[in-house]
């Protein structure tokens, strides 16, 4: 089954974070859009992300929304828009009704579970970028990715999740078993917790998209042909 791929990316919201799943799909004969979303503007909260992904979907179906990450705010809000045939949020933040982005990490309990993980590790409860996100990413990318130009308002953090609940959207979950931002168990604690959902796991770390595009690509591939 050939599906339609809309694909929304985390902090810094540009297409490039995709473009090596975007490869892997459009060569299994998927199509793959990519978002650009208005990240570096100053005053685009959640309402302008989530306009943004529906005017990328235009009239497209069916329609599988892959959320990275942060995107996890703006997708279900797309859902509540536009024909969504599956939701599948990457790493990816679960809201609550009312909650900010902002408040979101210490609702959570994010900074506990990720120095917890690091410890485990033997690694310094603090890590800079290359630490943190792309230490499974390979080291050509990596220096694809740090000539990007990047950047991320605070302005999405400030706004309350205006839904009251979550979509009636088939909804998965992708956690990668590395990541050093998310743990794994606190993903499936968060997921479990939000959504009575599991997480379904993958090799990779934050950005499983850059690490791993094949792994993804076969997860995702598995979601749509059990649609």
């Amino acid at each position: 089954m050939t599906a339609t791929f809309v694909l929304i990316p985390g902090a810094g919201g540009d297409t490039w974070f995709w473009h090596r799943l975007v490869a892997e799909l459009e060569g299994r004969g998927h199509r793959a859009v990519p978002v650009e979303l208005p990240a570096a503007d100053e005053s685009a909260g959640l309402a302008a992300y989530a306009d943004t992904v529906v005017a990328a979907i235009g009239d497209r179906s069916p329609v599988v929304l892959v959320a990275q990450s942060m995107g996890g705010l703006t997708a279900p809000l797309v859902c509540d828009r536009v024909p969504v045939d599956l939701l599948v949020l990457v790493n990816g933040m679960i809201p609550r009704p009312g909650e900010t982005g902002g408040e979101w990490w210490t609702a959570t309990g994010q900074g506990d579970a990720a120095a917890a993980y690091l410890r485990e590790l033997g690694l310094p409860a603090e890590l800079d970028d290359d630490g943190t996100y792309f230490h499974d990413v390979p080291a050509d990318v990596v220096a694809a990715a740090k000539e990007q130009p990047l950047a991320q308002s605070g302005r999405p953090f400030e706004d309350p999740w205006p839904l009251a609940r979550w979509p009636d959207v088939p909804t998965r979950l992708v956690a990668g078993r590395e990541d050093r931002l998310f743990p794994l168990e606190f993903q499936r604690r968060i997921a479990a917790d939000r959504l009575g959902l599991d997480v379904d796991v993958i090799p990779g770390g934050h950005l499983v998209a850059l690490s791993r595009p094949a792994a993804l690509a076969d997860r995702l591939e598995d979601y749509v042909r059990s649609m």
